[in-house]
């Protein structure tokens, strides 16, 4: 068997081991190093090769962000952040239509700019915004759904963790990608917003409980005082961490660094922080931080492995034959990851899917900035498709009410996938929208 050939039958061994339950990171060095025994028929090479993966995987100073981020995230969560942005959000919005719904996409928009992490913001938003919600008459599919729908916003708003695996994956700047995601973050969140409103006016019925009420009010009107001391917090976080990134004044591991202790002041100052939860929360934060860092080890021993059996390369040949120039790879490429989307989850995808996709981008004239914004927006809709879903899993978990059926919260997050792939073709046919602010 040639090498490109035992490669091709290695990704297809390391698929299967992941549907039969394997943990992603064990399938991926495993293969990695059996891939590379094979191909150059040496065992101590491919022990040599995992070895020298494993420490120069992640011996970069840039690989302190992931820590770093992830602790600022837990510590935002504990503080209480996200309930005050909602209220907020719904003082401010109280008197549009839909406004609730609104504020729910706008609330989970600020809360992303700061958590990084989709699944945080479905938690902490569904304890929030979907009893409010249901109380003010919506139906709870809608409520559930638009909670489900808007936590994606989480991973594309920078800073965020995909942006974070992606940048590695594919060595480009992670800072980069950061700005990058803000535009599309917007476009995507404005859209949610305008879906919502759409319905409040025209399809009422289609957003409200059988016996609730027109949603024209929800709420009542909160003092600017109120806004000011419960806004004033997260805002200035995310003026630090965005304004020092975009401005150069930060790296972004120094980003992290002055989030995590801006979180941390926070936290402190509003007494919701005491020693068993710092504990509990530093706790979480290394076995996040170490679980992504061996995916990420793992991931690299896997595509230098590909490397080595001209994986990349000879898919690459082989679109080019096919004659589907640029967009048509595109398009096939987020075919599979949306397919991929329905039986694993973000990570996941991206460390199977950007080592053979990325080097194929950047030899068709893809600029990789623009390439990950598209594949992370994809890779972000199979939060919200079944089987998997798993902002929705995780929506219907928090909820805990054996009445609300998984299939109403995926019916309703239909509509947000509905705009994610529209703002996907926009976003892709028009690349300035996700380089304009790097350049």
């Amino acid at each position: 068997m040639d090498d490109l050939s035992l490669g091709l039958a290695l990704i297809g061994a390391m698929v299967g081991l992941i549907v039969l339950g394997l943990p992603i990171g064990i399938s991926l060095i495993s293969t990695g190093a059996i891939g590379v025994w094979l191909i150059r028929d040496n065992p101590d090479l491919a022990f040599r090769f995992t070895a020298l993966a494993t420490y120069s995987g992640i011996q970069d100073y840039i690989f302190a962000t992931i820590p770093l981020f992830v602790l600022m995230g837990l510590l935002v969560s504990v503080s209480n952040v996200g309930r005050d942005t909602f209220e907020v959000a719904q003082g401010l919005l109280h008197r549009i239509r839909g406004g609730l719904g609104i504020a729910t996409v706008g609330a989970n928009a600020v809360f992303a700019a700061v958590t990084g992490v989709s699944i945080a913001s479905a938690a902490v938003f569904t304890k929030v915004a979907v009893p409010e919600m249901v109380r003010h008459g919506y139906s709870m599919r809608f409520a559930a759904g638009t909670v489900a729908g808007s936590s994606i916003l989480g991973m594309l708003i920078p800073p965020s963790l995909l942006m974070i695996v992606y940048g590695v994956l594919a060595e480009v700047s992670i800072g980069a990608m950061f700005i990058a995601g803000v535009i599309p973050g917007i476009i995507i969140a404005i859209g949610f917003a305008a879906m919502i409103w759409t319905y409040a006016r025209f399809f009422p019925h289609r957003i409200m409980a059988a016996d609730g009420p027109a949603p024209e009010v929800s709420g009542k009107a909160m003092p600017w005082s109120e806004i000011a001391a419960k806004s004033v917090p997260i805002l200035c976080l995310v003026a630090l961490i965005l304004g020092g990134l975009y401005t150069g004044f930060f790296t972004p591991t120094e980003a992290g660094a002055v989030g995590a202790a801006g979180a941390l002041v926070i936290a402190v100052a509003r007494r919701q922080l005491d020693g068993p939860k710092l504990w509990r929360v530093l706790k979480e934060t290394g076995l996040v931080s170490a679980s992504i860092l061996f995916l990420l080890i793992a991931a690299g021993l896997y595509s230098r492995m590909l490397a080595m059996a001209g994986v990349p390369q000879a898919i690459g040949e082989w679109v080019e034959h096919l004659g589907l120039g640029p967009y048509g790879f595109l398009a096939v490429f987020v075919v599979i990851i949306l397919l991929m989307g329905c039986i694993l989850d973000s990570t996941s995808i991206l460390l199977i899917m950007v080592p053979i996709g990325a080097p194929i981008a950047q030899a068709m004239g893809f600029d990789l900035i623009h390439f990950g914004i598209v594949t992370i927006i994809a890779v972000e809709m199979g939060l919200l498709t079944p089987p998997f879903g798993i902002s929705v899993f995780t929506v219907k978990a928090t909820l805990g009410d054996p009445r609300v059926r998984i299939e109403t919260v995926f019916a309703g997050a239909l509509p947000f996938v509905a705009v994610m792939g529209s703002a996907l073709l926009l976003i892709a046919a028009i690349p300035v929208l996700s380089t304009a602010l790097v350049r």
